[in-house]
């Protein structure tokens, strides 16, 4: 008993089973998070060093060079990327997929142990933390009140704010861009600690010995026992300037004699404005799996409270990146939606039956809900690539239940009863559904099955879009059945329609022909496939088509050694020439952040800003990449600084490392090759992460001098650090507030460090008394690298450039043709890096999938056949799909990149169903007896309406996302451009091709028996 069969014998097991599978998928649903892309986990760790006021050449052989070689050491290490900038070293440790991130934190966590003994002192603790993907934030907003000044402001986002937003499911972390931290700062005058004989490190070494709280141990008093704590800690900068300082030679003076004490600001290091005017940025961080829109309502909702509680806040929201997974997720569901009305009124034009056409539409909303159960047992979420996988199986979906209420249709011509004929029916096609089912699923498991970070990527389209197809073999041999003997009369069908009837003529006499002419028909398949092959050579490689997230970004970046003020004032140059620009209504600036690194955060840089381009809606301006060739050319009259222009996503840039041991080799060769680089058409913005020598104060110990003063080079570097910037943030004394806590600061006035003489009168403790550092030390105005870059373990220079779309694959062949990458040294490596490295990757990936899901779709027909040879013809009808696949991307300009790869594997497995209902009917006709031609033309006869009819099923649910109706659908258009190409070219191929393939086959298989015989 077929299972068919079974499910019209027990109804009510089948409908109390799809009743629980409806209702499960509703709730489902509702609790899927909705994201832009599926949140992956790379066995990736981040290990920061931080030396405060050390500088990257310094940091590199202190530091870096040796955490790296005990890094190196570490089983399943495949990169080290290490980025060096002032004061801090940061390495991204990348294992090999496979490694559990546990364990490789845990292992970098000992290998960097392991070296602490070596490094410097005065480093801070090391910290060793996971890496996440995507750290981008998901929501900015700009803050300003006038009820507030900017340090009450600043402490307010700080405090109330962020607790507020910490609150709300899914945020993960708060960041405050621009604002001013609090401090008190004690300014002391070098006069009067030279007349008083102290200097600026006595100061602040006694100040903090004095000003602290410390455990007293416990006492026993009345017999129990009591906390004891010494606390010595002011409350106001009043009473810090009225403390006694007690020197170390004995004497005490009072703080205010020798220093100008008040409650200021730390020195500042980022700012933000908006449309010119100054603010404090809000950005909020996503947690993993958590879902983007109720984030953003939760914030919000939240927002506007503290609106409403505090009169004059006010909170503008700048940059939202959730709205554009929003607008995707509506488009997605709007164009499943869509695909769904389509595909059943393809089925009802075929069918003419509206009884027949709810049968098989009944198929769509039963295989989708219960898809639902298994993304969220899976731990999906309803994303990009998951809600496209839902959106183009829409026709799959609804094939089996088409296959099987034609042939209930075309049974119930005799007259017989209903349930007779639904069961002869669903059992005569019962392994053509099977195997078209078997077909599809193991041609998109490699997808979901594929090795390295694209398979992390793809895994949840691979998995949706198998439990979908598994689905919908259920519903066809359980509830299709079913709801045929419920729907469908006993009547016999009346057979109309004498244009069905011409068309089909027609069609026979085409497939006889072919019949008649094996070879003529077999070379002309073959000549079309090597034409599209050939054609499919002149389609641009790329990665993903450009998107257009109604924003985007400008890094601007000035010459080492830039102040944040200068950089303001660029980024607001910069500014004023792009507001004027049609289809902007924003920028939002925010300067001292510097680009994202090897741990894919942002660390203070004066010299650098972020310029987001808010623009109005897409239907009142050109499309986004227009705008930012725009900009572009109107960044070319802001002089003194660097622009990259893009937001950020990928197949937006190219990026190429070049590596040596050798410094000078290596800068002659990046500057040889970004000279090339410059002379490809339509690349711009090229830079490379090796900039020009940023200027450094140096002083030089005279050893002698020194020696007979008893000084040390790292007394020095102490008195020299304090009086410049003050001790480290861990050694800062603090003053007590009801709820936080101020550092206090012991520094020289910053307007005396910025006269010439300033350090080298600064005054040092010797074995005499106090002298300038000048008598001891010579001090010079050098340069020294602002960045250094080492890719395992050597130094790498990475050249950037924005392709402004140029295909990826067309820019990386031009510069690798260049003459100075041909004549590169030996001692210089060039490799690929980000989206040139991925795409590499992908498309081997991408390759290798494809071949298991032919050999896949090979075995799993050879175990249901029963035949090696018919595989091997309903194989044939793979090539054929790419003819009309390649024509039709040419034709709509696309790339072969991500989406357009989904589609060519998509089409494998759906031009096999045809192939397959072909071949398995002419086989089961040639066992009925029939010659090898009458089976054939008889196969072409029976299958052709069904396959007609899933064939334009599919295109009507594609039609949709091609043509891209409402939210960008740039990801998407490729895929169902060439699914729709491939489908229309495989349809009237295969429906003369497959016939005559097999026919060749049967033939060759025939001639082989009698050879065998006659030996």
């Amino acid at each position: 008993m077929s299972l068919a069969t079974w499910s019209l014998r027990h109804p009510f097991a089948v409908v109390l089973l799809f009743v629980l599978l409806v209702l499960g998928g509703l709730r489902s649903f509702q609790q899927l998070p909705v994201q832009d892309y599926p949140d992956i986990e790379l066995p990736t760790v981040q290990v920061t060093l931080a030396q405060p006021g050390a500088v990257p050449s310094q940091l590199e052989s202190e530091v870096a060079r040796k955490v790296e070689d005990a890094l190196s050491t570490l089983p399943s290490l495949k990169h080290l990327r290490t980025s060096i900038r002032d004061g801090v070293v940061s390495i991204r440790v990348e294992f090999e997929l496979g490694k559990s991130l546990s364990d490789a934190l845990i292992e970098a966590k000992d290998a960097v142990d392991r070296t602490r003994a070596d490094l410097p002192s005065d480093l801070l603790p090391p910290t060793v933390s996971a890496v996440h993907v995507s750290v981008s934030p998901v929501l900015t907003y700009a803050l300003s009140s006038p009820a507030m000044d900017e340090a009450a402001l600043s402490w307010f986002i700080d405090d109330a704010l962020t607790r507020r937003l910490r609150r709300i499911p899914g945020v993960e972390a708060v960041g405050r861009v621009g604002g001013v931290d609090r401090e008190i700062e004690v300014e002391v005058d070098p006069a009067r600690l030279s007349a008083l004989g102290v200097t600026v490190a006595d100061v602040s070494r006694a100040l903090r010995l004095n000003q602290q709280q410390s455990s007293g141990g416990r006492s026993e008093l009345g017999g129990g026992q009591q906390a004891v704590r010494v606390i010595a800690l002011a409350a106001r900068a009043e009473e810090v300037a009225a403390l006694p300082v007690a020197l170390a030679d004995g004497r005490e003076l009072r703080l205010d004699e020798v220093a100008r004490v008040r409650d200021g600001h730390a020195l500042r290091t980022r700012a933000a404005t908006l449309d010119g005017a100054a603010v404090i940025g809000v950005e909020i961080f996503r947690a993993r799996d958590r879902d983007q829109l109720a984030l953003a309502a939760g914030v919000a909702a939240a927002m506007q409270q503290l609106v409403r509680e505090h009169p004059g806040l006010r909170a503008t929201e700048v940059v939202n990146r959730v709205d554009y997974t929003h607008e995707q997720y509506r488009g997605s569901m709007q164009m499943l939606w869509e695909g769904a009305l389509l595909a059943v009124l393809v089925v009802w034009w075929f069918l003419r039956d509206w009884r027949a056409t709810l049968v098989a539409a009944a198929a769509l909303p039963l295989s989708i809900l219960p898809t639902f159960i298994g993304m969220q047992w899976l731990g999906y979420s309803l994303n990009t690539l998951t809600l496209l996988a839902l959106a183009v199986i829409v026709g799959i979906l609804v094939d089996d239940a088409i296959v099987e209420v034609e042939n209930i249709q075309r049974h119930r011509v005799g007259g017989k009863p209903i349930r007779e004929v639904t069961e002869a029916a669903v059992n005569e096609i019962a392994l053509a559904v099977l195997a078209t089912t078997l077909t599809l699923v193991v041609v998109f498991l490699p997808t979901a099955l594929m090795s390295g970070t694209a398979g992390l990527f793809f895994r949840q389209f691979g998995w949706t879009t198998v439990i979908a197809v598994l689905a919908s073999l259920l519903v066809a041999r359980l509830v299709t059945p079913l709801l045929a003997v419920a729907l469908l009369r006993d009547a016999p069908l009346q057979m109309h329609g004498n244009e069905e009837g011409r068309w089909m003529r027609a069609y026979l006499r085409l497939a006889d022909a072919a019949l008649r002419r094996p070879l003529r028909t077999l070379l002309l398949a073959l000549g079309t496939v090597v034409g599209s092959l050939l054609l499919a050579t002149q389609l641009p490689a790329g990665l993903v088509p450009a998107a257009d997230r109604g924003y985007t970004s400008v890094q601007l970046e000035l010459p080492p050694g830039g102040s944040l003020q200068a950089t303001l004032a660029r980024a607001e140059q910069a500014r004023r020439a792009i507001a004027g620009l049609a289809g902007v209504r924003g920028v939002y600036i925010a300067a001292g952040a510097a680009p994202a690194g090897p741990d894919g955060g942002a660390r203070a840089d004066p010299g650098r800003a972020s310029l987001a381009v808010l623009l109005v809606p897409a239907a009142e301006r050109p499309s986004q990449q227009q705008i930012e060739a725009r900009i572009r050319q109107a960044l070319q009259a802001v002089p003194g600084a660097r622009f990259a222009v893009g937001a950020g996503a990928l197949g937006e840039r190219l990026e190429l490392i070049l590596a040596s041991d050798s410094p000078t080799a290596l800068a002659h060769a990046a500057s040889s090759v970004m000279r090339g680089m410059r002379g490809i058409a339509g690349l711009s913005n090229v830079r490379t992460t090796a900039g020009p020598d940023r200027p450094e104060m140096v002083v030089r110990p005279r050893a002698a001098a020194a020696a007979e003063q008893g000084l040390t080079a790292a007394a020095l570097g102490e008195t020299i650090r304090i009086a410049s910037s003050g001790d480290f943030s861990a050694a800062l004394p603090r003053l007590s507030l009801e709820q936080r806590q101020l550092d206090v600061r012991v520094r020289l006035p910053r307007a005396l460090l910025a006269e010439d003489s300033t350090l080298g009168n600064l005054q040092v403790r010797g074995r005499a008394g106090l002298l300038p550092l000048a008598n001891v030390a010579d001090i010079a105005l050098e340069s020294g690298p602002a960045q250094v870059d080492r890719y395992d373990r050597v130094r790498q220079v990475t050249l950037v450039a924005d392709l402004g779309g140029v295909p990826l694959g067309r820019a990386l062949a031009q510069v690798r043709a260049l003459p100075a990458v041909q004549a590169l040294p030996a001692s210089v490596g060039l490799l690929q890096s980000g989206d040139a490295e991925w795409a590499g990757e992908l498309a081997a990936s991408f390759g290798w999938a494809m071949l298991l899901a032919v050999v896949c779709v090979y075995g799993v027909l050879v175990l249901l056949l029963g035949n090696l040879a018919q595989p091997l013809t309903i194989l044939t009808a793979i090539p054929l799909s790419a003819c009309g696949a390649v024509v039709a991307l040419v034709v709509a300009g696309a790339q072969l990149d991500i989406p357009s790869m989904l589609g060519v594997v998509m089409l494998m497995g759906i031009v096999s169903k045809n192939a397959i209902l072909l071949v398995e009917h002419a086989s089961t006709a040639m066992r009925a007896g029939l010659g090898s031609r009458e089976a054939l033309l008889d196969a072409c006869r029976t299958r052709a309406r069904p396959i007609l009819m899933t064939s334009v099923a599919m295109v009507a649910g594609m039609l949709p996302i091609a043509v891209g109706i409402g939210a960008d659908a740039s990801f998407r258009q490729p895929m169902a451009v060439a699914v729709i190409g491939g489908l229309l070219s495989s349809t009237v191929l295969s429906l003369l091709v497959v016939p005559v393939a097999y026919q060749a086959m049967q033939a060759a298989a025939a001639r082989l028996a009698r050879w065998r015989g006659r030996a």
